[in-house]
């Protein structure tokens, strides 16, 4: 793959480049063959914020039904299938492979100094597996919709034994775990991919210690992708086995044991909560510091605990299965275990806090997103520390209490990482300026209604409220009317973020290369970057240091004072002054 981009830079919209965007063909072979990394991320982002609207949709349906006591839309079978599909498609195709395969994508090789990731055939063979197994789960669970047979109804964890022949519609059952097996192979592919990049493809004198914080957390979940995920596929791989052979591995009936699937699962599915995570920590890492325009506080220490966090991920999966008849040892282990996880969680929230503490804060959309994740990811987390004690446990699992810990960690910290990580890109990727007083409020919007949403779930599941259930007695009835309202509004809110990312992306003002004054390498790049990201090498950054940041009225944004004199002038400009052709 060449290293160099033989023209100059545009600096157009990628919607008004006359070649395409990013210096690429246009058309239809010009986005599906292509090898360049900020593309496949695109389509992986469209991708993603369609499944975004899908599960949102079932999500507000089954919040819908669950205004009144009884049937209000829909009867417990459809209801069922309703829920299972919303969790499925939000673990699935949104919450796992948001940040590492759409924004990773983007951001991963540019803040390397990088022109490309290591296998970009690769990386397009990733993006296709996301594809077809996003078709095969979504049409296996639509089944029921469209034919006489019963849909799948197992919820999102495919637990054993309602995901055997004999509970439910064989061929949905088989599509979906097709679906996950592929879904599976395009996390490891892409876990694989950034590993090998970030050992080989850094810049020129860019150590580990020189890496922007967002590189180690990909980096955390690239070792998390390459060795979990592998249990997924093996477990799906077992199921589908067992219903074709009728072999004994999770069937009673045929001497099989389901909790055995469930700590197969779990093996896998609790790496997977930090698979979620630990990428959206990487991007809150650097929104942080870029918008309090401070060098991060403890930057070694928020960068091992993103490998701790990736080592304990693999040690407490058996926190799932306190009530599923496991030893009394192994609960108070895997108990001890849960509690060791939040020492590097803490670790990055205060040092996140110090960085803003004396900072220069901007409360721009992205910075509202990451102040949104601190406070709702705290919440998560100590609402954990309550389900990782086994006598507590006993009386919270499977209630609400439960969804609304699990939608604090994994919606109310990842998707709001999501959106901030969005916004804060956006610009580089597009080479257009979102509304931002529209983003701004949309943003308060989104806390608003998910803590409308979720905060009563707490009530009610410490109450006993169990989760998963069609109808609920009466009492429930104004915790269940509240949680929906908010849904709505954060529903209504989101679809509002993808319309006008959309119509920013056609119409938006014109963006500068460096609109936020950040100071990693993506931001020496044109907006939206030419084709291998950068025409020759630029000089390397010292890492989240803002003295040689200055705001330019000629750029629009900030540029950084060249070290050889004092003159204010970009690396962006000085580019551009270069003859065509000569690098």
């Amino acid at each position: 793959m060449a290293k160099e981009n033989p023209e100059n830079p545009s600096y157009t919209s990628f919607l008004e480049d006359p070649h395409g965007i990013m210096g690429h063909r246009g058309g239809f072979w010009g986005w599906f063959g292509t090898f360049d990394h900020k593309r496949i991320g695109i389509m992986y982002l469209c991708g993603i914020l369609a499944s975004l609207m899908v599960g949102g949709l079932f999500a507000l349906l089954v919040r819908l039904e669950l205004f009144f006591p009884g049937e209000t839309i829909i009867g417990p079978q459809a209801y069922n299938e309703f829920f299972t599909l919303h969790g499925a498609i939000m673990v699935f195709l949104v919450i796992v492979p948001g940040i590492p395969a759409a924004l990773g994508n983007i951001a991963l090789p540019m803040q390397l100094g990088a022109p490309d990731v290591a296998f970009p055939r690769l990386n397009l063979a990733s993006f296709y597996l996301w594809c077809v197994g996003a078709v095969l789960l979504v049409g296996a669970m639509a089944m029921g919709f469209v034919t006489d047979q019963t849909g799948v109804d197992t919820g999102w964890t495919f637990y054993t034994p309602y995901s055997l022949k004999e509970h439910t519609a064989g061929d949905a059952i088989l599509m979906s775990l097709v679906g996950v097996f592929l879904l599976g192979f395009s996390s490891i592919f892409t876990g694989l991919n950034f590993l090998t990049t970030i050992h080989k493809f850094r810049a020129k004198g860019m150590g580990w210690f020189q890496m922007p914080l967002n590189l180690w957390a990909l980096y955390a979940t690239g070792i998390m992708q390459v060795l979990a995920t592998p249990v997924l596929g093996i477990t799906v791989l077992l199921l589908s086995v067992e219903r074709f052979l009728e072999i004994g591995i999770f069937d009673p009936v045929l001497g099989g044991d389901p909790i055995l699937f469930q700590h197969f699962f779990w093996f896998y599915s609790h790496p997977a909560v930090y698979i979620m995570i630990i990428p959206a920590m990487g991007v809150i890492s650097e929104l942080i510091t870029t918008f309090s325009h401070k060098h991060i506080f403890g930057y070694r220490f928020i960068a091992w605990s993103s490998l701790s966090l990736a080592l304990l991920s693999f040690l407490v999966w058996g926190h799932h299965l306190f009530v599923s008849g496991q030893s009394r040892m192994a609960g108070m282990i895997f108990s001890a275990l849960t509690f060791t996880v939040a020492i590097p969680s803490a670790i990055k929230v205060f040092n996140w806090t110090a960085t803003l503490y004396k900072g220069v804060i901007r409360l721009q959309t992205p910075m509202l997103y990451a102040l949104s994740f601190v406070l709702l990811f705290t919440i998560g987390g100590l609402t954990g520390l309550f389900l990782g004690v086994i006598s507590i446990d006993v009386h919270l699992h499977d209630t609400y209490f439960v969804v609304a810990h699990f939608h604090y960690v994994m919606m109310g910290s990842t998707l709001v990482a999501f959106l901030g990580g969005l916004h804060y890109w956006f610009p580089k990727f597009t080479g257009k300026m979102y509304p931002e007083k529209l983003g701004q409020f949309i943003s308060v919007m989104v806390f608003f209604g998910f803590n409308l949403t979720f905060l009563p779930q707490f009530v009610m599941g410490s109450r006993g409220m169990t989760r998963r259930y069609w109808d609920y007695d009466p009492e429930f009835t104004l915790m269940h009317q509240l949680s929906t309202i908010g849904a709505f509004v954060l529903g209504i809110s989101l679809f509002i973020v993808v319309c006008y990312l959309f119509w920013a992306a056609y119409k938006g003002e014109k963006a500068p290369p460096n609109p936020w004054g950040a100071s990693t390498l993506e931001w020496e790049s044109p907006s939206p970057p030419p084709l291998y990201n950068f025409v020759e090498q630029p000089p390397l950054p010292e890492l989240y240091e803002y003295d040689e940041l200055v705001y330019d009225d000629e750029e629009g944004g900030y540029v950084r004072k060249l070290r050889d004199g004092g003159e204010v002038r970009s690396y962006r400009r000085y580019v551009r002054s270069k003859p065509s052709g000569g690098h």
